[in-house]
């Protein structure tokens, strides 16, 4: 069956290049902070090849990627192709055979020891669905569509729930009896955002794309089991890219914290926007704030942060690119 997918793809070469913002080290504003990924995939009879020669090097930071997971973003790529051509396609060892991944030793998506690899998962895997998705839309324009947000997002936060008056005066220095929860707390949770608009339609709005697997936390919920009040959960209206179809719209998210707490955020397209395709405009790039006394400052995609009662972490994601010229 994947090869009868294959087999309805034009035979040819088709490249396409795509970049994370930075690896989260160092200046990440300067201008060669981008790190690329490039691909080549080749389609001959019910055969498919992507090579990444020419993706960067492997990165200090922690957005390297192994293998499997390259492999594991290449056949989702592909499998949605198989499902537009074919319809349901049943996942085994099968689904490999006429698949090739060719990956250059000691880039970023196959390092040595010790590189870090904890964000390789999370973020450069949607990358190269990006990439392998920009490579087969020359191939197939009437079925690709354009960039979805392309970060999870990543959110963590821990601490304790006895520091501080604010968690006193909140409720959350809690009586013995009232509720059953640890002196110390830990969350990590990842953030929708906009879909890629394509050729049948726009794109979805507020909704985890590619390679996520995680589900919206209810707001009720996270506020009883945690010392933080979400002060907006929304979409983030005009952040889809433009065209004939309109990407999704990103999501608006503000938690405040009501204890003393240290927060990492990891995330993507906080500078390079997802892409558009046939004309279609970028969505908007995500954006982090941390707003303190009343004054916002403006944080990387990827920062680790000392909270303090008060605080606020501001996240607005990435809207998915449009397609088509015009409306």
């Amino acid at each position: 069956m994947t090869r009868a997918a294959i087999a309805r793809i034009p035979d040819g070469t088709y490249r396409f290049e795509d970049a994370l913002d930075d690896d989260g080290q160092g200046d990440t504003n300067r201008p060669d902070a981008a790190v690329p990924i490039r691909a080549a995939i080749t389609v001959a009879g019910d055969t498919l090849t992507v090579d990444f020669t020419g993706t960067a090097a492997a990165v200090a930071g922690n957005l390297n990627a192994v293998p499997a997971i390259v492999e594991s973003a290449v056949v989702y790529c592909l499998r949605c192709v198989a499902l537009a051509l074919l319809g349901e396609l049943p996942m085994n060892q099968g689904v490999f055979a006429p698949l090739t991944v060719l990956i250059p030793p000691g880039s970023l998506l196959d390092p040595r020891p010790p590189h870090a690899v904890a964000a390789g998962n999370v973020e450069t895997a949607q990358r190269v669905v990006d990439v392998v998705f920009g490579a087969l839309a020359a191939a197939l324009p009437d079925l690709i569509p354009a960039a979805s947000q392309g970060t999870m997002n990543n959110l963590t936060f821990g601490g304790s729930r006895d520091q501080g008056p604010g968690a006193r005066e909140e409720g959350f220095a809690l009586e013995p009896g009232t509720l059953n929860l640890a002196p110390t707390f830990a969350y990590y949770e990842t953030v929708g955002g906009g879909a890629g608009a394509g050729p049948a339609g726009d794109g979805a709005s507020g909704v985890h794309v590619h390679m996520s697997n995680t589900r919206n936390t209810p707001v009720e919920a996270l506020e009883m089991a945690y010392p933080i009040r979400v002060e907006a959960y929304s979409l983030r209206r005009g952040s889809g890219g433009g065209g004939r179809h309109r990407g999704g719209e990103g999501l608006v998210r503000a938690i405040r914290f009501l204890a003393p707490a240290t927060a990492t955020l990891t995330g993507e397209r906080r500078r390079l926007a997802p892409y558009g395709l046939a004309g279609g405009e970028p969505g908007a790039p995500g954006r982090n704030t941390l707003i303190r006394d009343g004054a916002s400052a403006d944080l990387p995609g990827k920062v680790t942060l000392s909270i303090q009662p008060g605080d606020v972490i501001h996240i607005e994601t990435p809207g998915g690119g449009g397609w088509g010229s015009g409306r």
